[in-house]
């Protein structure tokens, strides 16, 4: 187990590029960590990194060595935490991968109850919009749209299906006016929203209402004054009268509910697959898993689609 933690401590500095920031991840002393590395390289007999004032990089025989041991030791931690399942309780910790928008609309809310829940089991969240490999990561599941799943995964709905919303507050569609159809919108101030994967610009998607094309989705290019990446402060920016915004009508459900937005193009958004929690087909799901599994379809079901009223033009 010696042998394991010092591989660990030599991954945790690779990843973090400092031993102050792994040394708290580890929850060691920095001095501590850093005999543990040096004594790793004496045995090697080869030095694995280059430490600088500034940052700790890998030597050649370090980037190797990393690349050798990285899944070698997931697989290790797994086996380990899974033998940490057996028990009357689920115990260990979920390592999880969320995408912002999941991690406001679903992860927050619940966190309390289900931790006060299962107190044996330990959260370990990643928020980020750009897709992780849950295997090469060492991560449990993760909870994405349905259309962004990874392939070769079991994929559990949360709250059934979902829509998007065009919105902008009152005072914004007092000063310009409600669009019609989408291609109204090339008269609009739209706020962009920048691909966090790619760096592209997200085109808006609709559906045609009738014709031979009914139900087909289509895209359109948006312009406008402000460009974001980050969902909140497209919302506020909404808010303040500044532009219109397409995102998930989760995210603005408590805006079109008090007022501070309404929302546009109704008929022209139908709802579209939902979100999903999804984990390695090939994984036995152990308990730790199954019950987070369970709670979060049991509180999607209840939290995630409730009536309300909706301002539809």
């Amino acid at each position: 187990m010696r042998d394991h933690y010092a591989l660990r401590a030599f991954r945790t500095v690779a990843e973090c590029g400092s031993f102050t920031r792994a040394a708290a991840a580890l929850d060691v002393t920095p001095s501590a960590l850093s005999q543990t590395v040096q004594q790793l390289e004496r045995q090697l007999g080869t030095r694995l990194l280059q430490r600088t004032t500034r940052r700790v990089g890998l030597t050649e025989a370090g980037q190797e060595m990393l690349q050798r041991i990285a899944p070698a030791l997931n697989e290790l931690d797994l086996a380990l935490d899974a033998i940490r399942q057996h028990g009357d309780r689920p115990r260990g910790t979920i390592r999880l991968t969320v995408a912002g928008v999941v991690s406001r609309a679903v992860i927050e809310p619940i966190l309390g109850e289900f931790m006060a829940r299962w107190p044996d089991v330990q959260l370990d969240i990643r928020v980020e919009d750009g897709l992780a490999d849950l295997v090469a990561d060492g991560l449990d599941a993760g909870i994405r749209l349905g259309e962004s799943l990874q392939r070769d995964m079991v994929a559990v709905p949360i709250g059934g299906a979902m829509r998007a919303v065009v919105v902008g507050s009152p005072e914004y569609f007092k000063r310009r006016g409600y669009p019609k159809q989408p291609k109204d919108l090339q008269k609009h101030n739209c706020i962009k929203h920048r691909l966090p994967s790619s760096g592209a610009i997200y085109r808006w998607e609709f559906a045609h209402r009738s014709g031979a094309q009914k139900g087909r989705w289509f895209d359109i290019a948006v312009d406008g004054s402000l460009t974001v990446n980050d969902v909140p402060l497209s919302l506020r920016a909404a808010e303040d009268g500044i532009g219109l915004t397409y995102l998930l009508e989760i995210s603005a459900r408590d805006a079109l509910a008090d007022g501070r937005l309404e929302s546009v193009l109704e008929p022209w958004l139908p709802p579209f697959d939902g979100m999903y929690l999804y984990y390695p087909s090939r994984f036995q799901v152990p308990p730790k898993l199954r019950v987070f599994i369970d709670f979060i379809r049991e509180w999607g079901t209840r939290e995630l689609n409730p009536s309300q009223p909706r301002t539809q033009r």
